[in-house]
């Protein structure tokens, strides 16, 4: 038996956030709301063949979930999208397990930040170099959350804590986005701010790697909790079957 998407994310979401303009300080009228989440499949769905899915689309616009080994996998990674969500301001849903995976948010956190977030930029960059080929012009929007990521990492790698508010640097980030900032203004702010991420990594008191066995022996419990908890799988549970002999 499989549950579909949509029941995975209605039935089973442990963690739920706001991400995007709203979480990041930069909202504006016109902004849609991006909701993220984490999920935690049943264990039992592990046992057959076919495997739950890793992330869902949906079923909300603008709405998007990862299984909860996964969203781990990647926030070990330093991925910026799955770290970001763990340290949004604006959380809709944490159930226990929920709970417990926010209170481990700095065990994901390492120097590793520096290498993912870079190139992440990096890649953004190459899309707004694209723009200015072809348009004379970067996409503001775009150009924007550029700018605000490096910040992002910079503060990560110097203070060891991940804030995604902008704060003060609101306007200035909104200037850019309203294309009032020039070109080669926006290319000496992304320069300074990458020898900035460069130093500060010297320098950071993040640790070499995340605590993976501290993440690990989270999962575990998620999991082993899951298989235990009554429902439409118990004649599976704890009887070492997985189907009909």
């Amino acid at each position: 038996m499989q549950l579909t998407p949509e029941a995975l994310v209605r039935d089973h979401t442990v963690y739920a956030c706001v991400m995007g303009s709203r979480a990041f300080g930069l909202a504006t009228d016109a902004s849609d709301t991006d909701r993220r989440g984490v999920f935690l499949a049943p264990t039992p769905l592990f046992w057959g063949f076919d495997k739950p899915p890793t992330h869902v689309d949906g079923p909300a616009d603008e709405q998007f979930s990862w299984e909860l080994e996964r969203f781990c996998e990647l926030a070990l990674r330093a991925d910026p999208n799955a770290l970001e969500c763990l340290h949004s301001p604006l959380v809709e849903q944490a159930d226990a397990t929920g709970r417990e995976l926010l209170a481990l948010r700095g065990a994901f956190l390492s120097r590793g930040a520096h290498t993912t977030f870079t190139r992440y930029a990096l890649g953004q960059r190459k899309k707004l170099d694209a723009d200015v080929r072809q348009h004379g012009a970067p996409r503001g929007k775009h150009a924007m959350h550029l700018l605000r990521l490096m910040v992002s990492c910079r503060d990560l790698l110097r203070t060891g804590e991940l804030v995604i508010d902008v704060g003060d640097a609101r306007e200035p980030l909104l200037a850019v986005k309203r294309g009032e900032v020039a070109w080669p203004e926006i290319e000496r702010r992304m320069t300074r701010l990458a020898a900035e991420c460069d130093e500060a990594a010297a320098h950071t008191p993040l640790p070499p790697e995340p605590d993976r066995a501290r993440i690990e022996d989270f999962l575990f419990r998620a999991r082993r909790r899951s298989a235990l908890r009554p429902g439409p799988y118990d004649g599976l549970a704890g009887t070492g079957r997985t189907g009909p002999a």
